[in-house]
């Protein structure tokens, strides 16, 4: 069985693709883009596979 560990990461709008880009080179998979807890910016959730 697969198991999963994930992340939760807030988004600078002037920087989402290099967030993005960078956690994806480090084997993360984005899984929802979702407004910040405040109502203000966005929050990433993200998962991998557990090594």
């Amino acid at each position: 069985m697969t198991k999963w560990e994930y992340a939760t990461i807030p988004l600078i709008i002037h920087a989402t693709k290099q967030i993005l880009d960078q956690w994806g080179e480090d084997g993360w998979e984005l899984v929802q883009v979702v407004t910040g807890p405040d109502g203000n910016g966005l929050v990433a959730y993200l998962k991998r596979e557990k090594a």
